[in-house]
């Protein structure tokens, strides 16, 4: 989906993983991808190295940008909300991926091929009434 902002045009996708659900905006950077420094990434109106301290959950995030070449190209804005930390970078990964599909259609075959527009639907399963959790039942006894 493709908003028209007061000030900005922008391109809007939705991210899940497990119960965290990301809201991205994708703003085109005022560099036009001149240089790798003039991206910025706001998440929950933090620097993205502030929120996600790991750098493994920072490749995560900025993934879907290098396989389709847009580093530097996009500054990225991300409202994220439940799950854990690893899931939410998981969750604005998957939002961004969309957000460049509806940038640029071409850019589909490259994010399927690296599974990233593949919504990962494990989840917690539910525990069950007479169980301990979802499949523990309680320890046997024989006297």
């Amino acid at each position: 989906m493709v908003q028209e902002n007061a000030r900005e045009r922008y391109y809007y996708g939705t991210g899940k993983r497990k119960t965290a659900i990301a809201k991205v905006r994708l703003y085109v950077a005022a560099g036009g991808g001149a240089a790798s420094t003039a991206a910025q990434y706001q998440i929950n109106s933090k620097p993205l190295d502030e929120y996600f301290p790991w750098q493994s959950w920072q490749n995560s995030v900025q993934e879907p940008l290098r396989v389709t070449g847009n580093v530097g190209k996009f500054n990225v804005v991300a409202r994220v909300l439940g799950g854990g930390i690893s899931a939410q970078a998981d969750a604005v990964r998957h939002g961004i991926s969309r957000a460049l599909v509806v940038y640029d259609e071409t850019h589909k075959p490259a994010l399927r091929k690296n599974g990233l527009l593949t919504r990962d639907a494990r989840i917690k399963e539910s525990k069950k009434y007479g169980l301990k959790r979802a499949r523990r039942a309680p320890q046997y006894t024989k006297r």
